[in-house]
């Protein structure tokens, strides 16, 4: 058990929209600590959606994300020797969470043969988001379709 409250680290917001939402999307998107080439990545995505919408890059990306956080998700419990799906509300925080990671992962799973480099797969998945389409909305919808159908075993919950 733990002896103290663990203290949330505070984010610093990106240099150039003073957004912490996308200072973490460039921390998640970061391989091998290289953050100046994800914050290229990152910028030339924004760049890409704010030609193609003719509108504020951030007013679309945050759009996409509000359209990709989860309001509920299944959560495995043991009862009785039996494990059922339970169906729980989620935290803002893991909200985000989940919302970035599916946006990068879908980014990074679109095939190469369309796109040929990553912030081309990024601006496009972030632009399909904020149209409530694409491969993470589709994981957004799966988790609550997942969560709807396990509605008779809200019960449970603790």
């Amino acid at each position: 058990m733990r002896t103290g409250a663990v203290r949330k680290r505070t984010i610093s917001p990106d240099p150039v929209y003073q957004s912490v939402l996308l200072s973490q999307l460039v921390n998640r998107v970061m391989r091998s600590g290289k953050k100046s080439v994800a914050q290229r990545q990152v910028y030339r995505a924004l760049d890409i959606v704010g030609k193609k919408s003719k509108e504020n890059p951030l007013h679309i990306f945050e759009q996409a994300i509000e359209n990709l956080r989860p309001n509920m998700e299944v959560r495995t419990r043991r009862i009785g020797g039996a494990a059922y799906q339970i169906p729980a509300p989620v935290r803002q925080e893991r909200k985000n969470s989940l919302a970035l990671r599916w946006l990068i992962q879908s980014a990074r799973n679109l095939p190469n043969s369309q796109y040929h480099n990553f912030y081309e797969k990024l601006a496009s998945e972030i632009l399909a988001a904020q149209k409530r389409e694409g491969v993470a909305m589709k994981k957004k919808d799966d988790i609550h379709r997942q969560a709807e159908a396990n509605k008779a075993f809200s019960h449970f919950r603790w």
